[in-house]
């Protein structure tokens, strides 16, 4: 059906999904449908998605010229996604299809972020697309050049969700989406980007430090509280973004914690060298899902001594982001793949919790822990080191392949029967968080976090 040519290929698309979509139109919306409905719905997602695939795989680096100019612009994501939609019809869906879809709750969808998916794997599997979309990534987000006279001013900014804060030349990012346990959702996500690159971009700004807000949860009021992970609420009614958030946080600010900011330069390229700076975490109570994978990426976790971390992915049904990648270097494989595939919980001070952390100290130490930790990083051949300690770790070419593969899971995984019957049912974080501290730290050392 594909001849290889670029718009001739573009036209046999546009013509087959817009017949095909024609289909889906005369249908019910999705929770409306018959059996026999559906199943006209599904055969016509996959075979949509069958061409689609194929077409990326012939064409991605044209594509990606084609919506950036040559390589000449930077879209980021969604705007990348949306500009690929009106330039090759039938490719990805089109801004009124997924605000349509946003409508509904998860499991009443029909999954068309899965095709965002398909184009996201074509880009990212190409070494020319997808290293120039992976730097375009590292690029100071519009709404942090926006703030940063003003952080630069003041030293001090309440984003939302995150409240950054200058104090000795460290930047200290706390982390207060309060309602939910400082589980991340679309909007956190943004305000971590904000904040890294605030931290990134202010020179008087040496190290970065992150750390969970007290909360007023009754079962937690006044503890602090690093991250209780996705949201699975928000996940249940539809509003976790596979563009926005999935693959945001790994483009985006993971990235840039891990690999540094890129600047333009005045002739439109990028600087040869990213500003890199180095980053230390400090766990309260736990940091589960997304929350232990971020520790992956600091040069220093300081733990307190209560607190655990948890990997949950497979048992909701998703992949923990970049987790399965980064993992097995600091636990190794077989603990890696218990806390992965099993769900284990690790006490963050048992021997495997060190494997996680660099210290575990009693709550009331760890702000001294982290202020010593701050100073000794505060140094320029550190920032130097950790730099090429990170590209011996972990090549960009060894994280695109993987983003690429993780880009078709992930979406996939968001739209399958097991995961929209997990998050359907399952209780939320908060409802979780309703069981007394002790209750949880009884459950995790069962679960094997202790020798």
């Amino acid at each position: 059906m594909l001849s290889g040519r670029l718009d001739d290929d573009a036209a046999v698309l546009a013509c087959f999904t817009g017949e095909e979509e024609k289909n889906v139109a005369e249908l019910p919306v999705k929770p409306e449908r018959d059996a026999r409905q559906q199943k006209v719905a599904e055969t016509v997602f996959a075979s949509t998605r069958v061409l689609r695939d194929r077409f990326m795989a012939l064409h991605a680096d044209d594509v990606y010229d084609a919506v950036t100019d040559r390589r000449t612009a930077r879209p980021r994501l969604a705007e990348l996604a949306f500009a690929a939609a009106e330039r090759f019809p039938g490719l990805v869906p089109t801004r009124a299809q997924l605000d349509a879809e946003r409508k509904f709750i998860q499991a009443h969808k029909d999954g068309r972020e899965i095709d965002q998916g398909v184009f996201f794997r074509g880009l990212l599997r190409s070494p020319v697309a997808g290293h120039h979309l992976m730097e375009t990534m590292l690029l100071a987000s519009p709404r942090a050049l926006r703030l940063l006279d003003d952080f630069r001013r003041t030293g001090d900014l309440d984003l939302g969700a995150v409240r950054i804060r200058r104090l000795d030349g460290a930047a200290h990012l706390t982390i207060d989406n309060g309602h939910c346990l400082n589980a991340e959702d679309d909007g956190l996500v943004a305000d971590l980007e904000t904040a890294v690159d605030l931290a990134l971009l202010d020179d008087e700004v040496r190290v970065g430090a992150v750390r969970g807000a007290a909360m007023n949860h009754p079962r937690y009021l006044g503890r602090r509280v690093f991250s209780a992970g996705i949201n699975l609420k928000d996940l249940q009614g539809g509003h976790i973004s596979f563009v926005d958030f999935l693959l945001r946080r790994e483009l985006g600010f993971i990235s840039k914690i891990f690999r540094g900011l890129r600047h333009d330069t005045a002739g439109g390229g990028l600087c040869e060298q990213a500003v890199h700076k180095p980053w230390v975490a400090a766990v309260d109570s736990f940091a589960i899902g997304g929350g232990m994978q971020l520790l992956l990426v600091f040069d220093r976790v300081i733990a307190a001594d209560d607190a655990y971390f948890s990997l949950p992915a497979a048992q909701e049904g998703i992949v923990p982001g970049a987790g399965n990648l980064r993992l097995t270097r600091l636990t190794g494989a077989r603990l890696a793949r218990q806390v992965v595939l099993s769900g284990r919980k690790i006490a963050a001070d048992s021997p495997e919790g060190r494997l996680i952390c660099d210290e575990a100290v009693p709550t009331e130490a760890v702000d001294g822990a982290v202020d010593a930790a701050v100073r000794e990083l505060d140094a320029p051949a550190v920032v130097a080191n950790r730099a090429m300690l990170h590209l011996a770790e972990e090549p960009p070419d060894l994280f695109r392949a993987y983003m690429a593969e993780f880009a078709m899971a992930q979406a996939t995984r968001l739209y399958s029967a097991d995961v929209l019957d997990k998050v359907g049912t399952a209780r939320t974080r908060a409802q979780d968080a309703e069981r007394s501290p002790a209750a949880e730290r009884r459950e995790g050392l069962d679960a094997g976090t202790r020798p």
